[in-house]
């Protein structure tokens, strides 16, 4: 089996290119997903949440995202606290997905997530994908979701550059154009992972 991870800032269209390898067989382990889901449901994560931001940070079960994202994103230490509290719960779920999607015979396991190099999660993974797209594109993308300007720079400012994730990267996916554009590249890129490199005798 192998084990691929996808990044990228955000607003560059990682979740697409995972929707594509889905639609290609492959199973998605979405890291952000898992997170967010921990955040309503572990114990400890919910008492290290209220404990970095404070009680009122919750309504019940449910964290104010927004409130927590305007906090950390503006605070490096924070996010970094969080992040370390997180982390290694979702690093212990991937683990359990690898675990069943070895039993089940898949062929292809992809990791998604926004801070795959950052976390070290890439050490989970055999190779990676960097999605990238023109920051005027993905701050386009992003206010036609609701973001404001000054959000989105603030998230874009703790990220990798996109010069740090072509080096970092084993593969790039421009996602510049169009949806069946991106289609023919990712499925490009799936073939060329999973075809095996001949080995040239000496």
């Amino acid at each position: 089996m192998r084990v691929i991870g996808v990044t990228g800032g955000i607003g560059s269209g990682k979740t697409t290119v995972c929707n594509i390898l889905n639609a290609l067989g492959c199973r998605i382990f979405n890291a952000d997903q898992v997170a967010k889901e921990l955040q309503e449901t572990d114990p400890e994560v919910i008492a290290g949440i209220k404990a970095l931001f404070g009680e009122e940070i919750y309504t019940g079960n449910v964290p104010n995202r927004k409130k927590i994202a305007q906090l950390v994103f503006s605070d490096k230490e924070k996010l970094m606290a969080l992040n370390r509290l997180i982390h290694p719960k979702v690093f212990a779920r991937f683990y359990e997905a690898k675990l069943d999607a070895e039993r089940k015979g898949e062929r292809v396991l992809v990791k998604e997530a926004a801070i795959l190099f950052e976390s070290g999660g890439n050490k989970q993974v055999d190779e990676t994908i960097a999605v990238l797209a023109d920051r005027d594109l993905r701050i386009k993308r992003l206010e036609g979701k609701g973001l404001t300007r000054d959000e989105i720079e603030q998230r874009m400012s703790m990220q990798l550059s996109d010069d740090e994730l072509r080096q970092r990267a084993d593969h790039v996916i421009e996602n510049n154009g169009t949806l069946e554009e991106l289609q023919s590249k990712v499925k490009e890129t799936l073939e060329k992972i999973l075809t095996p490199t001949p080995v040239t005798s000496r």
